[in-house]
């Protein structure tokens, strides 16, 4: 299933529309139903209102009621450079944060960055944000 993510993070990457920075971003989302949701990163010339790969997939998902999150696969690269040459697109924090809010009942998204279909590496939500906020630090609220 990782390969199957990654080559689907690849193929999102092409929506990308990226006239500022150049830099393509591709993501693809698994959710607990078994289901993959893709995006793309949308900019804006107004940059604030610029939308990552990450939460385009992730509003895809939700919107679509797949609202527990298993796992993501993240690519990135500028325009025309070779796969081999780019870095590993970690999620930023703001992703990181919009994914938090859907954690799975195992407690935790694997997460996946790529440079090529063959080499990527592999974390986790948690590790990535630790002791972070969430649902459940809101619960007074509804006490």
């Amino acid at each position: 299933m990782k390969a199957k993510l990654v080559k689907e993070a690849f193929e999102a990457r092409r929506g990308s529309y990226s006239p500022y920075s150049r830099f393509q971003v591709g993501a693809a989302l698994l959710t607990s139903d078994g289901r993959i949701f893709t995006g793309a990163n949308i900019e804006n010339a107004s940059y604030g209102a610029t939308i990552c790969a990450e939460r385009t997939a992730a509003v895809e998902a939700a919107f679509s009621g797949s609202r527990e999150f298993i796992a993501i696969a993240v690519v990135g690269s500028e325009e025309g450079s070779e796969d081999e040459e780019m870095a590993y697109a970690y999620p930023c924090g703001i992703c990181r944060q919009f994914l938090r809010e859907f954690l799975p009942q195992t407690g935790d998204v694997t997460v996946l960055v790529a440079r090529t279909p063959d080499n990527y590496r592999e974390t986790t939500l948690n590790a990535l944000l630790p002791h972070s906020f969430g649902p459940q630090d809101l619960d007074y609220l509804h006490q």
